[in-house]
């Protein structure tokens, strides 16, 4: 069977490849011809969902007023609930399959798989000319993030990352606030979140478990290496493994670094830096810091942009509280979740997740006035970032008015995300690490240097006296660079 799908997908691939390499593409709503039954409005898109389980259900909850034409999630046990919701719906455990017998039925994707594989899912959906709403974080790396944005320039379908918060008017408030000169310049960014919820600082697990029925274990690999199946890996904890997943800061920074990156323009840093719990070879540390550092940038509005230096925590670390702030005032979210502080030269201004509701230290009963000339997307926490892309969808390359967060914004934006995870794995070289993003490389790493990261780490307490076994992996650093930016996938699976 993995010979006939191959032979059928390598075939389709590479014929799709090369009409859009040389062509472009034009998507017309397939449900006109599809024969699929339905007989909707012609404006309706038909919507397939590529990991249904999790958070992409109420992705597609959110596009209902679409037509949901297609299901296709590795693990049916916790896909269920969301099949349920379309009972008409064909439905797969291989999303690659589905876009072969499916390809003149369905218009776009809603992808939200775990993060190793949001780039083949997305790739091989934007090859076959199917616009594209991609969960966050957009990729597991780097190299993965600079390739799906040049792949949306190239075949010019219509893609949305799944930032809400890059929607929201709140969004748009800090913009201006900044833009306006209400702050001052800018030179310090602090931002944290809650997250890690899940378990991290993990050893691979040794025990041994029968894979459920329900659930296809290589498909769920993807291009990931193999390694036995374990619970512990999935359905929800995938975030915490280095080989799935991004840690939190990948989970949570393309919400929570989104307002600084937007309103500062940030680009691409220079460099970054980091320190952390326990950091060892299969899961990210339980807590974190990572500092980006920011060169400057064109004058926007009324303000310079100076050089920024940009920290983040998680795991429980958190900023000083500011200057001005209010007792009894959370510097961020009230639920606790997260925000970020902006460290102006004439005040402070902090928001929350999401950029929600933001305001400037000392003027919290009196804010500055916003003009709303920024595009505004109604409902944007509530599906209304969604449906901006299904409006996106809808329209010709020609005079697409693009989603807020398409991949030309969210590209850049996940690289650096991601990059900060560079920094953490690799924090035993005690240094800052210079980075060349144009090429995607750290330059300041010799040849021959290594870094030893810790394999497995075991107690036992004998006579009341805890006897600890730390062991360590001596790694080359400029390989395991070279591989964190640009993963190496297993056979069957490429770039």
């Amino acid at each position: 069977m993995d010979k006939i799908k191959n032979s059928i997908l390598s075939r389709r691939n590479f014929i799709k490849n090369v009409s859009i390499a040389t062509a472009g593409v034009s998507v017309v709503p397939s449900h006109v011809v599809s024969g699929l039954g339905y007989t909707p409005p012609s404006d309706k898109l038909n919507i397939a969902g590529i990991g249904v389980g999790g958070v992409g259900r109420g992705n597609l909850r959110n596009m209902s007023s679409q037509n949901i034409v297609a299901l296709a999630d590795v693990d049916w046990s916790y896909a269920k609930k969301c099949f349920d919701d379309y009972p008409k719906a064909k439905k797969y455990k291989d999303y690659r399959i589905m876009l072969e017998e499916m390809d003149k039925d369905i218009d776009a994707v809603m992808i939200s798989t775990p993060d190793h594989t949001h780039y083949v899912s997305a790739k091989d959906s934007m090859s076959a000319g199917k616009h594209i709403y991609l969960q966050k974080p957009l990729t597991h790396s780097v190299y993965e993030s600079r390739k799906l944005a040049e792949l949306a320039k190239t075949t010019g379908v219509a893609t949305q990352m799944g930032n809400q918060g890059n929607s929201s008017d709140d969004m748009r408030k800090v913009c201006e606030w900044i833009w306006n000169g209400e702050i001052g310049e800018v030179k310090k960014v602090d931002a944290w979140t809650d997250r890690p919820i899940w378990p991290q600082g993990l050893q691979r697990p040794t025990e041994k478990h029968a894979v459920p029925d329900t659930l296809d274990w290589d498909l769920f690999l993807g291009p990931a290496a193999e390694r036995p199946y374990h619970p512990a890996y999935t359905p929800w904890n995938w975030r915490a493994w280095w080989d799935f997943g991004t840690g939190a800061l990948g989970d949570m920074a393309c919400h929570i670094m989104d307002p600084a990156y937007k309103a500062l323009e940030l680009g691409f840093p220079y460099a970054f830096e980091a320190s952390s719990s326990q950091v060892n070879t299969e899961s990210a540390p339980v807590a974190e810091k990572v500092t980006y550092y920011f060169g400057q940038r064109p004058k926007k509005g009324k303000i310079n942009m100076p050089p920024v230096e940009f920290t983040w925590y998680d795991g429980g670390l958190k900023p000083d509280r500011p200057e001005g702030l209010k007792p009894g005032m959370y510097p961020g979210d009230q639920q606790g979740w997260g925000g970020a502080i902006f460290y102006g030269t004439k005040g402070t201004l902090i928001c929350g997740t999401y950029a929600m509701n933001p305001f400037i230290i000392g003027r919290e009963d009196n804010p500055p006035p916003t003009t709303g000339e920024l595009r505004r997307i109604p409902k944007a926490m509530e599906g209304g970032h969604e449906m901006d892309w299904v409006r996106a969808a809808k329209e010709k390359k020609k005079n697409r008015v693009e989603a807020s967060s398409n991949f030309s914004y969210a590209g850049p934006l996940n690289e650096v995300v991601v990059a900060g995870n560079l920094a953490v794995r690799l924090q035993d070289l005690r240094r800052r690490l210079e980075w060349d993003a144009e090429n995607m490389k750290i330059t300041n790493i010799a040849d021959n240097e290594e870094i030893r990261v810790v394999s497995t780490d075991s107690f036992e307490v004998i006579d009341g006296d805890p006897k600890f076994d730390t062991q360590y992996e001596t790694i080359n650093a400029k390989k395991a660079a070279e591989e964190y930016v640009k993963h190496t996938y297993r056979n069957g699976w490429s770039y």
